[in-house]
């Protein structure tokens, strides 16, 4: 059976022979939540299935494109939808894209999602930047065999998100007048949404907000020494006690309106970078 090493030297191969080398940042772009591929100058775009050992991304608002090009002067490599455990993949399938970056010479992972507030004082369209995470997946990205070239088996999760990096991102979002809230994050498998009583119990465990992606990339950047950040959008308000019916049509309006300002926040943030 191929290794997940041997396979990522097979994808680099690739986007190495693309002339793609060194980029500084790596984006990953939530349900929703592409305006940023607006601010990047792209120099080139590729399909998810043409890279070696990448999936295709199934969810129909996520178009399935590596996007590679400069925010000011800083090299970025965005992907253009992102890949869910509840799609079917396993997890060293959807964090494979991670130890790509990584490999490619990336020295920063910031990655966004959509999420639902269970904090009542999130409201829709809030931005959050995740300090700490609850997981809830059935599965592990580092079940399996181990391979040492990518770091410890057993990986230290006690700051999962870098706090230098957060805080420069909510410096720079307020000197916009933009609100970066912070707040624990939980994943679920989905891809329903919660009952009443599951809001209950996800935030009596000590969560503000819930979503299906993020922690299984953050589990591999932390593995891989790759520093990160995780940005939600707050796109419904999922307190038990007023909870109304919510389709993922709204969640998406409300995504791409929060879009605005976090992709501005964003952009200003790379572009000091350089």
């Amino acid at each position: 059976m191929q290794t997940i090493t041997s396979k990522v030297n097979e994808a680099i191969a690739f986007l190495r022979s693309k002339n793609i080398n060194n980029p500084q940042v790596a984006v990953v772009l939530g349900t929703g939540l592409g305006q940023l591929v607006n601010a990047i100058e792209v120099t080139l775009e590729i399909d998810y299935t043409d890279i070696p050992h990448f999936v295709t991304s199934t969810v129909e608002f996520h178009k399935g494109k590596l996007i590679v090009g400069t925010i000011g002067t800083t090299q970025v490599i965005a992907m253009q939808g992102r890949f869910h455990y509840y799609e079917g993949y396993s997890m060293q399938q959807i964090t494979f894209p991670i130890r790509v970056f990584k490999a490619l010479g990336v020295q920063q992972l910031i990655l966004s999602n959509a999420a639902g507030g269970m904090n009542v004082e999130f409201k829709k369209g809030d931005l959050v930047a995740l300090t700490d995470h609850i997981n809830m997946l059935p599965e592990s990205p580092l079940r399996g065999v181990h391979e040492p070239a990518f770091g410890d088996r057993f990986v230290d999760l006690c700051n999962p998100y870098n706090a230098a990096i957060n805080e420069n991102i909510i410096a720079i979002a307020a000197s916009q007048n933009v609100v970066v809230k912070q707040g624990v994050y939980v994943a679920v498998q989905g891809p329903y949404l919660e009952t009443k009583a599951e809001y209950k119990y996800l935030a009596a465990a000590g969560a503000d907000m819930v979503g299906m992606s993020t922690v299984p990339e953050v589990i591999v950047a932390n593995q891989i020494g790759l520093p990160c950040v995780a940005i939600s959008v707050i796109t419904d308000e999922c307190n038990p006690a007023t909870l109304q019916p919510v389709n993922i049509a709204e969640i998406i309006a409300v995504a791409g309106s929060a879009d605005v300002k976090l992709s501005a926040v964003l952009a200003a943030y790379i572009t000091q970078l350089a």
